[in-house]
Order: C-alpha cells, then sequence, then structure tokens
C-alpha cells in the first residue's frame, strides 16, 4: 500500500506571506492573503486567498440514553436561504468561544439556545468546517441532559438576532432527517453519526 511520502520542508518555511488585507471589518474580519508556497515539486507559486475570521466555536449533542432522545434547535440561517435553502435549519447548539475556555462557552451556549443546564461535558474532537476560506475550528462535545435540569425555554439572545425553537427528537427520528435532508447541518451529522457508531445508545429493546 502506498503511503504518502513525510514532508521534507516544514510547512511554516514553506510558505511566504506577501500581503495581507482587511477587505471588511465588519461582523467579522474577511482579508485578502497573497503569499507564495512552495509546491512539492520545488517551485515557488504565489497564490491569493480570502480567509474569513469568525474566531473558533464549540457545539454539543444532548442526549438521554433512557429516552433515546436528542436535544436540537431550529433557527433561520441567512447564508443557507440566499443559496436556496428554504427552511429553518435543525442544528445542534452551538457558539463562538469569545476568548472563553470551549467548555465554559458550550455550557454557557447550551443554556442560552436550549434552557438546559449541564454539568458534566465530554469532549470528542475537533475540526475545520470550511478550510477553504473559513478559519474557525470546531470543539466538539457531547453530554448527558436531564430534564429537571432545564432553568427556562432557551430560545437564544434577541439582541444577537437569535429567535431559537428547542427540540426534542426521537434520536433515530433524528438519524432519519439527516437521510431525508432535513438536517443539513455538517457539525450536527457529525455529532449525530458519532453517537450513531459509538453506540451512546442501547437498543430499544434493551434493558
Amino acid at each position: 500500500m502506498n503511503t504518502p511520502d513525510a514532508p521534507k520542508t516544514p510547512l511554516e518555511e514553506r510558505i511566504r506571506i506577501r500581503e495581507i488585507k482587511t477587505l471588511s471589518d465588519d461582523w467579522y474580519v474577511l482579508k485578502k492573503n497573497t503569499f507564495d508556497y512552495l509546491r512539492k515539486d520545488g517551485s515557488w507559486q504565489t497564490q491569493s486567498r480570502e480567509t474569513y475570521d469568525r474566531g473558533n466555536g464549540a457545539t454539543i449533542l444532548l442526549y438521554h440514553p433512557e429516552q433515546q432522545t436528542v436535544v436540537l434547535t431550529r433557527q433561520f440561517r441567512f447564508p443557507a436561504f440566499v443559496n436556496g435553502y428554504r427552511d429553518l435549519m435543525i442544528e445542534a447548539a452551538a457558539g463562538l468561544l469569545d476568548e472563553s475556555e470551549p467548555e465554559a462557552c458550550i455550557r454557557r451556549e447550551v443554556e442560552e439556545e436550549t434552557g438546559y443546564r449541564v454539568d458534566r461535558v465530554h469532549k470528542i474532537f475537533e475540526a475545520f468546517m470550511s478550510p477553504g476560506s473559513v478559519t474557525e475550528k470546531l470543539h466538539f462535545f457531547v453530554a448527558e441532559y436531564d430534564p429537571a435540569s432545564r432553568d427556562n425555554s432557551g430560545g437564544g439572545l434577541e439582541e444577537e438576532g437569535e429567535d431559537i425553537e428547542v427540540l426534542e427528537l426521537p434520536f433515530q427520528e433524528a438519524l432519519e432527517m439527516v437521510r431525508k435532508g432535513q438536517i443539513v447541518d455538517a457539525k450536527t451529522i457529525l455529532l449525530l453519526q458519532y453517537a450513531q457508531v459509538n453506540q451512546l445508545f442501547s437498543s430499544p429493546s434493551e434493558g
């Protein structure tokens, strides 16, 4: 079996920044970056890429193994709308770190969006969701939720334009919604598939 050759030159030595120009600094930061890249054949190539920097974030799947349910959210996403998606997005709770530690961030976001308090969260992995243009890295978590730990109705922060509906769905129904194209958010699909592969839910016939 063929395996990739190890890079002979460290990546940081293969990049020479020529110019960084800020195109927009309104909601987040959009930059145009011009740099030289050392190709694997030894030649240097000048490239230009735009990067959208909105900071890093965290997301979480709340699940209840006995009830066989998950808690998701539903809200309007303008970028999906302008790309032809004509429905509200069903997603796992998520938010930007805003200089917080990932665990602190996701506990805060869960309570703001869903109303649930979670004390114990388990980090499962990190991932870049759109590395061709967006700098954001997401920290992925899972946590069991207790219906008794819901302090409020959630819904997000009105001053940030959030108008979030909280959904408690059977896990198998959520998986079927992925198959039917009713859940199209990448982070949510990854979390649901993680739950399936790692058997976070016992079979309804068990126990």
